[in-house]
């Protein structure tokens, strides 16, 4: 391979990469903001609860942080 195919078969990919880059946008606009603040998007009805059995979950088998959980082991903090 040439020294020139070697350069060319680099740059192009590098120039596609980077015009991918070129308009920056948010992916989410102003107005579709207020769908995705609908309750239905929320992955569970009630957080609090859910944090505090996997706080619970974590104490009892020892596994505190693998689900982000913080806390002590005795299940009381």
């Amino acid at each position: 391979m040439t020294p020139l195919r070697f350069i060319r078969a680099l740059a192009v990919p590098a120039i596609l990469l980077l015009a991918g880059c070129a308009d920056i946008e948010p992916w989410v606009k102003p107005y579709e903001r207020a769908h995705l603040a609908d309750p239905i998007m929320q992955f569970s009805r009630n957080p609090v609860a859910d944090n505090y059995i996997v706080h619970v979950y974590q104490s009892r088998e020892g596994a505190r942080g693998a689900e982000g959980g913080g806390g002590g082991g005795c299940g009381c903090n």
